[in-house]
């Protein structure tokens, strides 16, 4: 008997307040109000505002620890004693996040000021360096959970060489943006790095706390790798071809501000009128609208709609192999047709 959407939505809110409860305490947010320090990293993880106040507000969606813990608990493990890697992995995301915005100059996140605005670049890098440390901290918290020694130091080894791929896939982001050409395979391997291998890691771990042997914990990584892949192909679709209510930003956004994403790269190696509208400076005004009709006229769409279809199909491959080693596997079956956007 297959789980229905309340049973999913009950287990997903358990499993994220289960998340939320661990990081607040590695991060060490308690009742008594916070110094700086620790208060820099409550307020990006959205416990508090500016004056280090409790608020609630928008932190994410916490898709990543989910994913893990589902993961767990699709492998037949038991998904609490997998908390601490899931916490790791959210602190860890958002120790990327604060140092995205510095580099990246961005003023704004989940609708409020980031932390570099506030309190300067400085201390912003101190305070995402602090959240790395903690991220490591909550991992090794599964021994706390009875987690096997071995399995802990693979899983803290695991951690550290995603965090390679994070930061070179941050790399190629940013050199992206001061080079003319970059190549569709060229950015196909930085968002690999730069977005898939996390949500890849979530999954890992998830089967890792489990017990699962190598090559199940290597499916369900792979898994979760092209569900990342997919999920990031098709967020390049919507960006330009997306409805404004759906995506909750401005259609076409990916346009305007010359984003080097699939649809655009695939455009430019075939268009060489996309090409000179690119370089154009001051763009013209009707930018949007001809930039579209070229990436139209060089069938981008559908090329970046046929990458986001074998990602989707590798993924749910992967899926329909390690779902069927336990009959817990229907609320991660969920969440991955969630995300690839095929129930509402």
């Amino acid at each position: 008997m297959q789980p229905t959407t309340d049973t999913f939505t009950t287990l997903s809110k358990t499993m994220i307040a289960a998340v939320e409860t661990e990081m607040r305490s590695v991060l060490e947010a308690g009742d008594a109000p916070p110094d700086l320090f620790q208060g820099m990293m409550h307020y990006h993880m959205g416990w508090v505002d500016a004056d280090l106040r409790p608020v609630r507000v928008h932190s994410g969606k916490r898709i990543r620890p989910l994913l893990c813990l589902l993961c767990c608990h699709a492998a037949g493990g038991d998904w609490e004693q997998a908390v601490p890697a899931a916490a790791a992995i959210e602190i860890l995301h958002n120790f990327t996040l604060i140092h995205d915005d510095i580099q990246d100059d961005s003023p704004t996140r989940r609708g409020r000021p980031t932390l570099w605005t506030l309190w300067g670049v400085p201390q912003a890098i101190n305070s995402g360096d602090a959240m790395f440390a903690a991220a490591h901290l909550a991992l090794a918290r599964l021994l706390d959970n009875n987690v096997p020694a071995a399995a802990v130091v693979r899983a803290l080894r695991r951690l550290d060489e995603t965090c390679m791929d994070l930061t070179r896939g941050q790399y190629a982001d940013m050199r992206f943006e001061t080079r003319a050409n970059v190549s569709v395979d060229e950015y196909l391997e930085m968002i690999r790095g730069k977005t898939a291998v996390l949500i890849a890691l979530s999954a890992e771990l998830g089967a890792l706390v489990a017990g699962k042997d190598a090559q199940t914990i290597a499916h369900f990584a792979a898994f979760a790798l092209n569900l990342g892949l997919a999920f990031q192909v098709r967020d390049d679709i919507l960006g330009i071809w997306g409805e404004e209510a759906v995506i909750g930003k401005s259609a076409a956004t990916d346009i305007v501000t010359r984003k080097k994403s699939l649809p655009v790269l695939y455009g430019l190696e075939r268009s060489e009128a996309l090409r000179q509208l690119y370089a154009a400076d001051p763009a013209p005004a009707d930018f949007v609208p001809r930039a579209i009709a070229l990436l139209d006229e060089a069938e981008a769409r559908p090329y970046a709609e046929t990458q986001e279809r074998a990602y989707t199909d590798l993924a749910l491959g992967y899926l329909g192999e390690v779902a069927g080693i336990h009959h817990t596997s229907q609320p991660l079956i969920h969440l991955t047709h969630q995300l690839l956007g095929r129930i509402s």
